[in-house]
């Protein structure tokens, strides 16, 4: 629609996460008027952080802001999200149960390896990281994202012709990147993993001090009264109109679809990436008095391929406001399929951390456990890294997986969009 009349009507964007919050926000900023329609309570999607009556914030589901995520740097105001980072690094667990501490490992390799023996590596290696770090300073991150010579790669494969040791990756880069991709086998396409790795090198992984739906909550504040509706479930969808679960109906100038690839496969049967596979994992809370060992606000990282616990972090270390006074949060996330019920996850957990972190762990009281089977969206290796956004006339979808797993995505995604109708 161009006609003076259509400009008046809002982009209805259905679905206030990340990417939906971001599309309206730069539209928004055009002066163009936005109607968000959010099913959920609250904004920010997968971005979300519960509050018990203790005062413990519970993320939902192990996640930290990339600070060089170049959308996030567009976007986001750092100082009012008053982020707490995590020291760079990580504590390691050999399959052996031994530990290993790396400082630095991305930021300053040579002197995150000088003091280690090869448990984690060789010396070629350390010198690989360094060429690493080297390589993708050379290049933006667009540039990296666009790269086809590794997208056409997995993650291992790409490990591999690049000459790490099968020892350095088993006990570094599995249980790391493993980590944030939620796949430990490591199949995710290369170029995203060289854009990760940009990131950990040139930026910080923070927290907001009072959680992470301090993020959507920031963005949904810049729009006008009157601009969300949560609790507003969309039924079906055509052209630019959306009828609601309660049979009211909506006009709008555009409509945008910023919902995951499974909510979007709903009312958008046709698109092509609605039935791409997800990411799954689990996340289970405990409390304590006091968290193992000196707070060192280092990431543990489990290098057994056996292991429930894969990562441990301890949020109150980085952000006290993670948890009440005189308690510490711990979160343990255990990615893919473990067909246990929570009892049984949260036994079999408790009795890994007691290996782990002594005795003292088995104690540690149960919070909450949050399973999210759609955590990220698969992305392998030979997928395009961005899909079609603008669908037919007035029509559009955005999202992470219109591209990559990643906030910086949705950001991405959203903004794309909202320059789209701006520009039609």
């Amino acid at each position: 629609m161009n006609t003076a009349d259509s400009t008046q009507l809002p982009v209805l964007i259905i679905g206030a996460g990340m990417a939906g919050l971001a599309c309206a926000c730069y539209l928004h900023r055009a002066g163009r008027p936005v109607l968000l329609l959010e099913a959920a309570d609250a904004v920010g999607g997968r971005v979300r952080t519960d509050v018990t009556p203790e005062g413990f914030r519970l993320d939902r589901g192990f996640q930290v802001l990339l600070t060089r995520y170049p959308e996030v740097e567009r976007l986001i105001d750092y100082g009012a999200l008053n982020l707490q980072a995590f020291r760079s690094g990580a504590v390691i667990r050999l399959p052996d149960g031994q530990q290993t501490t790396l400082q630095n490992p991305l930021q300053q390799p040579t002197a995150a390896f000088s003091a280690l023996t090869s448990r984690i590596g060789t010396l070629p290696d350390k010198l690989r990281i360094v060429s690493m770090v080297q390589h993708v300073r050379r290049f933006t991150s667009e540039q990296l994202l666009s790269r086809n010579s590794t997208n056409n790669l997995s993650t291992v494969d790409f490990l591999r012709q690049y000459g790490w040791s099968e020892q350095m990756i088993q006990n570094f880069f599995r249980p790391f990147f493993g980590g944030v991709f939620l796949d430990r086998n490591l199949s995710t396409a290369a170029n995203f993993f060289e854009f990760v790795f940009k990131q950990f090198v040139e930026g910080e992984a923070s927290i907001p001090a009072l959680g992470m739906q301090q993020i959507p909550e920031q963005l949904a504040a810049r729009l006008p009264a009157g601009s969300l509706r949560l609790n507003t479930r969309v039924r079906s969808l055509e052209g630019t109109t959306v009828r609601l679960e309660t049979g009211e109906t909506l006009q709008g100038a555009a409509v945008v679809v910023a919902v995951d690839g499974e909510a979007a496969a709903r009312l958008l049967p046709a698109a092509a990436s609605s039935s791409l596979p997800w990411r799954r994992t689990t996340c289970t809370y405990f409390a304590a008095s006091a968290a193992p060992g000196r707070p060192d606000k280092l990431l543990r990282l489990n290098a057994s391929p056996t292991a429930l616990a894969h990562n441990v972090a301890f949020p109150s270390e980085v952000a006290p406001g993670y948890a009440p006074a005189g308690q510490r949060l711990i979160s343990i996330s255990t990615h893919g399929e473990h067909g246990l019920t929570e009892a049984e996850l949260t036994a079999r957990l408790q009795r890994e951390l007691a290996e782990w972190f002594g005795p003292e762990a088995a104690q540690w009281r149960h919070l909450r456990t949050y399973n999210i089977p759609y955590a990220l969206p698969v992305y392998p290796a030979g997928q395009a890294a961005r899909q079609m956004l603008k669908l037919q006339a007035d029509q559009y979808r955005c999202g992470d997986h219109t591209a990559y797993p990643s906030l910086n995505a949705a950001l991405a995604s959203g903004r794309e969009v909202a320059h789209m109708i701006l520009s039609a």
